[in-house]
Parts: C-alpha cells; structure tokens; sequence
C-alpha cells in the first residue's frame, strides 16, 4: 500500500452540470481501465461548482504516465471542452498514511 498514489484534479466546468460531465466520460473511464496500475476513480462536487475527480494508482510513475498518455490518445475528446481549462489543477502525490477496516 505506501507505494500506491492519490492523483486529484480540480476544475470548473463550462455550464455543464456534473451529470453531464460523468456521462461524458465513458471513454475516458475506458482508457483508464486499460491503464497499468489504475486502481479506482471517484468524481464529485465538493464545493459548488468546482468538481474533483480523484484517481487512485499503484504507483506516482503509473499515474503520471497515464496522465500524459492520455492527453496524447484522447486530446480531441469532447471532456476536455466541457473543462473551464483555466480553472484545472492537477496533483499526484504518493500516499503517506492508510487506514482500513
């Protein structure tokens, strides 16, 4: 488990709603099922308006590099333009502490 890692991205979207936004992910949730090392994704609204989508990996490198992959593979996906782009902050950092039943 101390090698796996938390990524979170925050953002706001362009007048869509987070419905909208999950159903629009499909091939994004696809892709990232096919990625070495993806252990779970969870997207809520925390604040109003402002969305996190948290990734779960086994490793910072595997989060990274899948980050990266896609940007490249899906750059023209229709997800992207619902993102207020300005608004995105991106992190990955490796998990220090875990409890669990």
């Amino acid at each position: 488990m101390k090698n796996q890692a938390i990524e979170l991205t925050t953002f706001k979207l362009k007048g869509f709603t987070i419905k909208e936004f999950i159903d629009a992910n499909a091939e994004i949730d696809a892709f990232l099922k096919r990625q070495k090392g993806f252990r779970s994704r969870t997207i809520l609204a925390l604040k109003k308006d402002v969305v996190y989508d948290l990734l779960v990996w086994d490793s910072t490198e595997e989060g990274t590099a899948a980050m990266h992959l896609l940007m490249d593979e899906l750059s023209d996906s229709v997800v992207h333009d619902m993102i207020d782009q300005s608004t995105v902050s991106w992190n990955i950092a490796p998990i220090e502490h875990f409890v669990n039943l």
